[in-house]
């Protein structure tokens, strides 16, 4: 685990008042999130083009009050911390004149998974398994830099027009995988992908993003998920036996994958896969998504 204290001068304050209009180009909306308006933006000052993501002020302040008195670093500053290519790179943040908190990243051209999935898009068709590691290999960046994402899931996840990079983005729900973070009552993330403790609000850590990448790569290899889609927060915590075989639901699968992701799934913290690097130790053995 890795100590929150030598961090501290990596998160101080780096906040700058910015007046949006006057530095950036708004060229159009790109997604419009209950928390946030995210759009493709050209930067006047340097020509180059961004995805802005402008938080809804009130919003983000009842969510960080959550984590009253614990120090939490905004996502700005968490975001801003990796460099890594399964990543979505985070140039700057601060706070707009308005008083709305921003933050600038690199402007992603490509297709997000869940609708890929949505859509049966053909550009699945032999890259399940590729991007399924390396969404594992983000997700154990992100726990090596201490700490949980909250919110691993396909809508999370962007295929490159490349039509090979994989990268995780948003970390609006993400905190560091310390103990004050990691205490029961903060049920935060989306139901469809949440482990049962974190449903049921008890003590969690960083093996609900590996419950969550599970359920991805299950719905990534399926098309659907290991249980009924839409379920409730509070459905959820019914949980209490594996989902459907999913062997069931594609029969030709290589027996290791099929292994490794109902290792993720298991509802029982203490018998599910322990780390995404012990998931991408258990995919090396699988060279193929299926088996003739």
């Amino acid at each position: 685990m890795i100590s929150w204290n030598p961090w501290s001068k990596l998160f101080a304050p780096r906040f700058k008042k910015v007046d949006i209009d006057q530095r950036f180009e708004l060229l159009r909306e790109a997604i419009t999130g209950t928390m946030s308006r995210f759009y493709m933006a050209r930067d006047r000052t340097t020509g180059q083009i961004v995805g802005l993501k402008i938080l809804d002020p009130q919003k983000t302040a009842a969510f960080e009050a959550r984590f009253r008195g614990l120090k939490k670093p905004s996502e700005g500053e968490i975001a801003s911390r990796f460099n890594h290519p399964n990543i979505v790179r985070t140039f700057e943040y601060g706070v707009t004149n308005q008083g709305e908190p921003f933050i600038v990243m690199e402007y992603l051209e490509g297709s997000v998974v869940s609708h890929m999935l949505v859509a049966h898009d053909p550009q699945l068709e032999g890259n399940r398994l590729h991007i399924i590691r390396q969404a594992a290999e983000a997700v154990a960046a992100v726990h090596e830099a201490g700490f949980i994402h909250r919110d691993v899931c396909p809508r999370n996840l962007m295929f490159l027009q490349d039509d090979r990079t994989v990268k995780l983005i948003d970390f609006g729900l993400t905190v560091p995988a310390t103990p004050p973070f990691m205490k029961p009552g903060n049920r935060t993330g989306t139901p469809d992908y949440m482990a049962p403790e974190l449903a049921r609000r008890l003590p969690t850590d960083q093996r609900i993003d590996v419950f969550a990448l599970g359920t991805t790569a299950y719905e990534i290899m399926t098309g659907q998920l290991p249980w009924p889609r839409g379920l409730t927060a509070v459905a959820v915590m019914g949980h209490s036996r594996p989902g459907t075989d999913i062997r069931e639901l594609r029969p030709q699968i290589h027996p290791e994958l099929a292994k490794a992701i109902h290792l993720c799934i298991e509802p029982d913290p203490n018998r599910r896969c322990p780390t995404v690097r012990a998931f991408l130790s258990m995919l090396r053995k699988v060279e193929h998504e299926d088996i003739s």
